[in-house]
């Protein structure tokens, strides 16, 4: 790890922006400007500059945070001398801004002076955050920074033990599957727990232990007896303890690593549908055969039971009985709710039932065509949807066939449409269609792919190249090497938004009021707001539950691939917290969002700094619990504010 900077660098430093201060012209930075100039991604640094030696607090802080977020080390030397500034707001902005860049600058040097507690909570997370320099001396840098932050554990102040907590959790959740921690630093950890009352330092200091595959039986019992179910369910995970908890997300955490057939016959009617879909789904996981645990699902397999506990059940049933499953096969294959016709021809896989299958390829759903998709020719025919989703799944089925080569006209035409879509996020779909005619390209195909070089979005170009020099055997590099984001918008766009809240009706279940980040992740609000004002999120469902964990939904295609907008979110990652009831963007890779959203249902500190948060629930959490699979999102509405962004002179 790099000392730190001699102080008589540092000094000269300060004593050039202050020069440079003094020589360069007025200049008048708005808030305007540099979100501007955060956005496009460090190319226009100008006002950055400006604001970082202006000596506002304000303009510095969102400065920092701006070449934090650009995630290029070379531009460090424009945010150590705001590691002294004389806000505390800007000095944790230029901590966080060295561990998005994965600096190797010696954040432990800090920690002596800092008398701030906020500011050093960030320097320990921050430390736990970023790896050790690679080479002979990792390991030893590695330990030095694991007793450092188990230091940091016996703050004198409580924000600073947390930030220590997360240091650590970051920390080992990253090494110590390569390099155990000492016996000494998992037992301040296990001392750590005991001595601080507060929720997260827990759940932190929990998860760290979790990493380092300590399953203390005292530590775990002192959690089991926490205040907060969020540490119960941390500590229900660490110790794989059964427990009857009041808790739902406590009820579901001891079923997923404790449950066996009896519990889960036990809560197939629980209070919770979370914990009662998981029991449903367990019996047949476990291949619970057992008259009471039949019994339990041909009862929830029945026309009276709600839609999604039979479809569980018929897949349940369909492992354990196949035989018994018949019925509830045939209910579900003409449903009305699509969903239910996608679980039931995941059961027809498992019950080799291929009239069903048949019945079920030729549905009008494509997420229901996709699970019912079985040979090459369906595979084939598939292609010519313009369902980003299945035309992803018809060009993986088609991996590995024998004769690939003859399918080529259609992929390359599938491609062409998506392409001629002009919607860069498409790149899912159009990402797996290149893969297969990479795999096989003939004479056509080689030529096909050279005009793919220059292609909009630059993975797709360098994928072009890679498949290029594979088959023709010379280094072809990509034309297009960067992406081009949409022109900024203007300041009107903005206004209100400091401030605004939305309202999210969910049809059947309530309303829910968000507070919108407008601070933290201004272009990601702007975006989700334009979106819901346009009425893009009406209608459109949650596709993706995992209890404990997110749900996630706002895609046209009811899938992980078809999105909402043409272009990508670049991430606006920060100090923001994946807590439970926050709301981020879900992407696939750095700045590859695509206005799909997604909820914290607990806290996801593994999340943080690589998902951009932008609100939070501030009423209806329980109602969020609530949400399952395929429910609908009536509408979203923005309550915007007062004008509060200042227009360019």
């Amino acid at each position: 790890m790099r000392l730190l900077v001699p102080i008589l660098l540092l000094t000269a430093s300060v004593q050039a922006s202050a020069q440079a201060r003094a020589t360069a012209p007025f200049l008048p930075v708005t808030t305007y400007d540099l979100l501007w100039a955060e956005h496009a991604r460090g190319t226009q640094m100008r006002a950055v500059d400006a604001a970082l030696l202006s000596g506002d607090s304000v303009r510095q802080r969102l400065a920092v945070r701006a070449v934090g977020r650009f995630e290029q080390v070379a531009l460090e030397s424009k945010v150590i001398p705001l590691l002294t500034a004389r806000s505390a707001s800007v000095r944790r902005e230029a901590v966080n801004a060295l561990g998005q860049m994965r600096s190797a600058y010696d954040l432990s040097a800090l920690l002596a002076n800092e008398a701030d507690a906020s500011v050093r909570a960030v320097i320990y997370e921050t430390m736990g955050r970023i790896p050790a320099p690679a080479g002979s001396g990792a390991a030893v840098a590695q330990a030095a920074t694991a007793q450092r932050l188990a230091d940091g554990l016996r703050d004198a102040d409580a924000v600073a033990r947390a930030g220590a907590a997360r240091g650590i959790e970051s920390l080992l959740r990253r090494t110590a599957r390569s390099t155990a921690p000492s016996p000494t630093i998992v037992q301040a950890i296990r001392s750590a727990v005991q001595n601080n009352g507060a929720s997260d330092t827990r759940q932190l200091l929990l998860l760290a232990l979790t990493a380092a595959n300590d399953r203390d039986s005292a530590t775990v019992a002192v959690a089991l007896r926490d205040t907060s179910p969020e540490v119960r369910r941390v500590a229900v995970a660490l110790g794989r303890t059964w427990v009857n908890d009041d808790a739902p997300m406590v009820r579901w955490q001891a079923l997923r690593v404790a449950g066996n057939c009896v519990r889960a016959t036990a809560h197939v009617r629980d209070s919770s549908e979370h914990v009662a879909l998981l029991a449903l789904d367990l019996l047949g996981d476990q291949k619970c055969a057992d008259a009471a645990s039949l019994a339990a699902l041909e009862r929830e397999s029945t026309a009276s039971a709600p839609w999604r506990h039979q479809a569980h059940a018929a897949v349940s049933l369909a492992t354990v009985a196949p035989s018994r499953a018949h019925a509830v096969v045939q209910r579900l294959a003409v449903s009305p709710t699509w969903q239910a016709r996608v679980y039931a021809a995941n059961a027809a896989k498992l019950r080799h039932d291929s009239v069903t299958l048949r019945a079920l390829y030729a549905d009008k759903e494509p997420n229901v065509v996709i699970a019912a998709m079985t040979t090459r020719e369906q595979a084939i025919k598939a292609l010519v949807s313009n369902h980003a989703g299945l035309a992803l799944a018809a060009a993986t089925q088609l991996k590995g066939d024998a004769n690939l080569a003859s399918a080529l006209p259609q992929l390359r035409a599938a491609f062409d449409r998506f392409t001629a879509m002009n919607r860069v996020s498409l790149r899912d779909p159009r990402a797996a269609l290149l893969e297969r005619i990479g795999e096989v390209a003939d004479g056509p195909s080689i030529i096909w792919l050279r005009e793919r070089l220059s292609d909009r979005d630059p993975a797709i170009a360098s994928a072009a190249a890679q498949y290029l020099t594979t088959r023709t055997g010379a280094t072809v590099t990509p034309i297009t090497t960067r992406y081009a984001p949409t022109p900024f918008p203007t300041t009107g766009t903005f206004v209100g938004l400091s401030g605004a809240t939305a309202t999210m009706r969910l049809r059947g279940i309530g309303n829910v009021l968000l507070a919108l980040r407008f601070d933290d992740a201004p272009m990601a609000v702007h975006t989700f707001a334009t979106l819901a004002e346009a009425g893009k999120f009406n209608g459109l469902t949650f596709h993706r539950i995992v209890p404990n964990f997110v749900i996630q939904g706002g895609s046209p295609g009811a899938d992980e691939y078809d999105p909402i907008t043409d272009s990508f979110m670049r991430d606006e990652v920060g100090l923001a917290r994946n807590a439970r009831g926050s709301f981020g963007i879900s992407t696939r890779g750095r700045d590859t969002g695509d206005g799909q959203i997604y909820v914290n249902l607990v806290n996801n500190f593994r999340l943080d700094h690589d998902y951009t948060v932008f609100a939070n629930v501030t009423r209806g959490l329980d109602l969020i619990d609530r949400v399952q699979e395929g429910d609908v999102i009536e509408s979203i509405v923005i309550h915007r504010t007062a004008p509060s962004i200042p227009r360019r002179p």
